[in-house]
């Protein structure tokens, strides 16, 4: 059971390392471009439209960093829990698992989803 469990940390840390790797989906893509009027038929935009696209952008922006910020304190602090969680195998034997080594796979398994969806940009 205890080999069991550390296979099951380290294939979520496995999971974690490489989606880290790998671009979120979504992000950074345009949406799909819709086609524009002839110039001879086209308005600048107005100074508000600007104003509001810019604004939009920089909450965008702002957003993906705030996201990006979650992701690293989140990643490392599941490194932190799977490195408590190989200590907590070792100590036990073969016959006996803490009430604490459960608690703590548990943990890992909810930040390790919480990880996968802020990924992919939920």
């Amino acid at each position: 059971m205890t080999s069991r469990m550390f296979s099951l940390v380290s294939a979520l840390l496995v999971t974690v390392a490489i989606s880290s790797r790998a671009p979120a989906q979504g992000v950074g893509m345009s949406p799909p471009q819709i086609p524009s009027l002839p110039s001879s038929q086209q308005q600048p935009p107005s100074p508000e439209e600007e104003a509001r696209k810019k604004m939009e952008k920089d909450m965008a922006k702002k957003a993906n960093e705030e996201r990006q910020a979650a992701l690293k304190r989140d990643t490392e602090k599941l490194l932190k829990l799977s490195t408590e969680l190989k200590a907590y195998v070792d100590k036990s034997n073969e016959n006996m698992l803490s009430v604490d080594v459960i608690r703590k796979a548990e943990e890992i398994e909810k930040l390790a989803h919480s990880v996968k969806e802020k990924m992919k940009g939920n």
